[in-house]
């Protein structure tokens, strides 16, 4: 008998999981890490929303007794310290470097499908890992294991998952990977584990993100792009994100956007619309799923953020990335975020957005 070790948060997908693998024959233990330090100076509401919160205790609690209905043995593994210094503290550089990170897709690569995984095995020999992740693996003709869209679009977290190795892709299970969200729900409501219509929107933080940064507030000044001409005041420009338009407090003729971010010298540019739009996408640090190349002259799809909708481009592999030609100008695309490069389905590389041109 296949045993598998699936990573439980206590919510409906995962817990789902766990079941359609039990029912499959599978030998099944539940393992949920441990991030929130008690003693830290963050005080944000407590939300089961959110992956980062202090309602960890509580949630846990709720997890072992879903195991419990499971008949699964749970597991916990403490990720507290590495967590703080692998995807905290890349979050609070990132940021204050005027780059918007996605601590999502770190904490997957780093915490949830790495060191979580390494440390299960101390505590239950298994062969696969699994999660309630909506995404799909499959060994593909070329003899790597490709990354595929969840046959529900609207759940696809493939995105998130876009960063995982060859080698942790090929231990892999994703049980909902050809489910819809309404089917899992049904199931899970069947079994008695959540409330119905119970939200599950997670989101990384509880609390506003600026928390996390630990910098006092600082003024200075916001600038309009074609001109250089001062219209504006702000209290730091890591209050800000490329792309937004909301919440600049500035009267002008057209909308404006951020369009810039100038960490040296604590400024935010802003522009019209206009100026939020390139052609061009540069993307470092790249990690190879599906092929290790771009075809030449080929058309891929490409998301420039995780909301996004896949847009046509060409791409090229560069020596420590790829570049992305856009069919259409994109809209504000954002240094620090990921570029997710498809093919149909497939993932084919994800790198991190360095600028646009």
């Amino acid at each position: 008998m296949k045993k598998v070790m699936v990573g439980m948060s206590g919510g409906i997908d995962s817990s789902v999981a766990a079941y359609l693998l039990k029912k499959a024959g599978y030998e099944v233990e539940g393992v949920t890490m441990l991030i929130w330090k008690k003693d830290n100076k963050l005080t944000p509401a407590p939300s089961s929303n959110s992956c980062y919160n202090p309602r960890e205790e509580d949630e846990l609690v709720e997890t072992k007794e879903i195991c419990e209905k499971l008949g699964i043995v749970h597991h916990t593994v403490d990720l507290k310290d590495l967590y703080e210094t692998t995807v905290l503290k890349n979050f609070k550089s990132e940021y204050l470097n005027g780059r918007t990170p996605n601590p999502c897709i770190w904490c997957n690569t780093l915490i949830k499908f790495g060191a979580m995984v390494e440390s299960s095995r101390r505590l239950f020999d298994f062969d696969y890992f699994a999660t309630g992740h909506y995404a799909r693996v499959e060994r593909g003709e070329n003899g790597r294991m490709q990354l595929l869209k969840a046959v529900d679009l609207k759940k696809d977290q493939s995105y998130f998952l876009s960063r995982l190795s060859q080698d942790q892709l090929s231990s892999i299970i994703f049980p909902l990977g050809s489910m819809t969200k309404e089917d899992v729900r049904k199931i899970d409501v069947e079994l008695g584990l959540h409330r119905e219509g119970m939200d599950e929107s997670q989101d990384f933080y509880s609390g506003d993100y600026t928390d996390l940064l630990d910098v006092e507030d600082r003024k200075g000044k916001i600038i309009l792009s074609d001109t250089g001409k001062v219209i504006g005041t702000h209290n730091g420009f890591w209050h800000y994100t490329i792309g937004q338009r909301k919440g600049l407090g500035i009267a002008y003729s057209e909308p404006l956007y951020v369009v810039a971010l100038d960490s040296k010298r604590n400024e935010v540019i802003v522009g019209t619309e206009k100026a939020t739009r390139e052609t061009k996408v540069v993307a470092l640090n790249a990690n190879w799923i599906g092929d290790e190349d771009f075809e030449k002259g080929k058309v891929y799809s490409a998301k420039i953020r995780s909301t996004s909708p896949g847009l046509d481009a060409y791409a090229t592999k560069t020596p420590d990335g790829f570049e992305l030609e856009f069919i259409n100008p994109v809209k504000a695309a954002t240094p620090g975020q990921s570029a997710v490069v498809y093919d149909g389905d497939r993932v084919i590389a994800s790198g991190v957005i360095e600028r646009a041109e």
